[in-house]
């Protein structure tokens, strides 16, 4: 299927590794133009040179916290510049740490807004003016199962991007009318660093082994195992696509089968 957005310009946020690195990399092989952030600008760097290696098609690297509205700003105005107008955004931030409520203190609250809410809301304000004169734009905001169905430990998380997507939803009624759509894709458990790490501190936590906590959340999956980060890709693509052209305001779970709401 030809999803109709070779050349197209697009962002994509926090894409040396993982979800949103394969994301860079989809959206790469169907011709569009990438300029991808992270903290690391080597990082950046060798990820862009990777992807473009591999697929042939234009990405840039770019060192940018899009936790900082200078960065965040500098990065856009940066893609405008090389690029052109910005016609697809996926907003993606490493997750808060794990965490409960008698962990939790107002600060961690405070830094996990500003990582997994206003990183996503700051690339909007950036972009959604210029889209809306073109008539023309995708966002795509990369969150969590965790805003379908709470995971426990995970407090944080589960509030924040709760609140991103009432965002998104709210975002994606204000602007639909200019061919502009906003949607979520909700990655389940997933093979990342991210995940590995949330992995070894419930395995502190409760004195398991992290392959017995592996297997035990295999075995709530109805697929019986956890994703890949191209899996996640794919829809992201499809989302940012022309095929997706009167899907908005959606969190797509891409989980195996996890979430057990009818919604």
């Amino acid at each position: 299927m030809d999803l109709g957005i070779r050349d197209r310009v697009a962002i994509v946020a926090a894409a040396s590794r993982g979800i949103g690195f394969a994301a860079a990399r989809e959206l790469a092989r169907e011709g569009v133009r990438v300029f991808l952030c992270s903290r690391d600008e080597q990082k950046a760097r060798a990820a862009a040179e990777q992807i473009a290696r591999e697929t042939g098609a234009e990405v840039v690297g770019v060192r940018a916290d899009v936790t900082n509205d200078e960065e965040t700003a500098r990065f856009v105005r940066l893609t405008e510049e090389r690029g052109g107008k910005v016609d697809i955004l996926v907003t993606n931030a490493g997750g808060p740490p794990a965490a409960t409520f008698a962990d939790a203190d107002l600060e961690m609250y405070r830094r996990a807004f500003e990582l997994n809410a206003l990183s996503a809301i700051r690339l909007a304000q950036l972009v959604v003016p210029s889209m809306r004169e073109r008539r023309w734009g995708r966002i795509v905001n990369i969150t969590s199962i965790s805003v379908k169905q709470p995971i426990m430990g995970l407090l944080l998380s589960n509030t924040i991007r709760a609140g991103l997507t009432g965002w998104a939803k709210t975002l994606s009624a204000e602007i639909a009318a200019d061919n502009v759509t906003v949607n979520s894709v909700a990655p389940g458990y997933t093979q990342t660093e991210r995940q590995e790490e949330l992995t070894e501190a419930k395995a502190k936590a409760t004195g398991k082994t992290k392959e017995e906590l592996m297997e035990m959340r295999a075995a709530e999956i109805p697929m019986r195992r956890s994703a890949v980060p191209e899996e996640i890709a794919a829809a992201v693509a499809f989302l940012a696509s022309e095929r997706a052209s009167y899907i908005t305001g959606v969190t797509l779970q891409v989980d195996g089968g996890w979430v057990r709401s009818l919604y």
